[in-house]
């Protein structure tokens, strides 16, 4: 995969609004745990950022997914991770499905207003039962009439403290685990005010991603029209399935800059620093172990533009995208740990970029699917582990 002159002008659009509008403020919103998700997407759908990939009906750009990769990899620039993944939710994680299966209806009310940067989204799987394990959700959406009436609870979803909409996986009947379950839009606010029978029940408090708003969010009897339900009933374990691929790869892609970033901090902080009558960059251990690191992140761009390569064409990318996810959740612990060595005691303050990149990117092999998930389905593709039994 190769950027051309418009992925790159796209990446200079984006970079330059990291620079005027995010960064100079990163460290106020780190200390609040919590960033104006609403001025900042409104920024960025101003300038069509939201729906690069998305279909130009809705007010996207209907471009392939490359620019998606090109998005994401820019974000990088982002001096924190928190606010990097909460646009990525809006981008690439509450809204492929939607744009792919939902109604013209269901574009209009929830897609464009996203894509326009009018609403903040969030997307609802994780439960406190149920993590890497989507098949072991407990919400339910009974039916009433034409509506769905929804109880249950969702917990770790980024952007809840400020989202208009989720998109919700809900067990709709009594079938199997796999066959059970949609998605469903649900409104989650109505003139600033949370609507009746969803609570917020509690801010998460993390141990980086401070910027990024994390709830744990309870539905008692929500009632939500059936038809804001996103293609067939029963299908929402594909769907999100499906969603997983794009949002894997936005992992993948998103840790590339940032990666490179701590490493290229920390070879000018070796260049610098005095010790034992030389500097620490002339030390071999440094010189040899940085290079390794540059060398795996080079190999994480190879993999994650490869797998963006098959997804465009169409292909089912799901090895390719959970060998780019695993392979990021790794890179994003071991780069930043290794340089905050390097940084001593510096490295050990909380105002250092790599210190919060080594908080904040212990996130990488967890959320979205932990380590262990992803190297239980390669065992399986590889044919190595055994599949369920049916």
């Amino acid at each position: 995969m190769q950027f051309t002159h418009e992925h790159r002008e796209i990446q200079k659009t984006l970079k330059r609004f990291i620079d005027e509008q995010i960064n100079p403020h990163v460290d106020e919103w780190e200390a609040a745990e919590i960033f104006p998700a609403h001025e900042v997407f409104k920024g960025l759908g101003k300038l069509g950022l939201l729906g690069l990939t998305k279909p130009e009906a809705q007010g996207g750009g209907g471009l392939d997914y490359s620019y998606g990769m090109a998005m994401a990899e820019t974000l990088g620039h982002i001096h924190c991770g928190g606010v990097p993944m909460a646009i990525g939710v809006q981008t690439d994680m509450a809204t492929p499905a939607l744009a792919r299966f939902g109604s013209d209806e269901l574009k209009r009310d929830f897609l464009a207003p996203a894509i326009a940067g009018d609403m903040v989204s969030c997307i609802g799987v994780s439960e406190p039962g149920a993590g890497s394990d989507v098949a072991g959700i407990k919400s339910v959406a009974r039916k009433d009439g034409d509506d769905y009436v929804i109880s249950g609870q969702k917990m770790w979803i980024t952007n809840s403290l400020q989202a208009d909409w989720m998109c919700m996986l809900v067990n709709t009947s009594d079938g199997p685990a796999h066959k059970n379950k949609s998605l469903v839009m649900v409104p989650m606010r109505e003139g600033g005010k949370l609507v009746k029978g969803i609570e917020v029940a509690q801010k998460i408090r993390k141990i980086g991603m401070h910027s990024s708003d994390t709830g744990l969010i309870y539905f008692d009897e929500v009632r939500v029209p059936q038809r804001y339900r996103i293609g067939q009933e029963g299908a929402g374990f594909i769907y999100q399935m499906q969603q997983f691929q794009e949002e894997r790869l936005w992992c993948a892609a998103s840790t590339l800059q940032s990666l490179t970033n701590c490493i290229e901090w920390t070879v000018e902080w070796a260049q610098e620093r005095k010790l034992f009558g030389a500097s620490l960059s002339d030390q071999q251990w440094v010189q040899f172990k940085l290079a390794e690191l540059k060398t795996e992140v080079e190999s994480l761009r190879a993999l994650t533009y490869q797998a963006c390569e098959h997804y465009i064409a169409g292909e089912d990318v799901t090895e390719w995208a959970t060998m780019a996810k695993l392979k990021a959740g790794r890179l994003n612990r071991t780069v930043p740990d290794t340089c905050l060595q390097f940084w001593g005691g510096m490295g050990f303050t909380l105002e250092n970029k790599v210190s919060r990149m080594y908080r904040d990117g212990r996130l990488a092999s967890i959320g979205g699917g932990a380590d262990e998930v992803m190297l239980g389905i390669l065992s399986k593709i590889m044919g190595i582990a055994k599949r369920p039994v049916k």
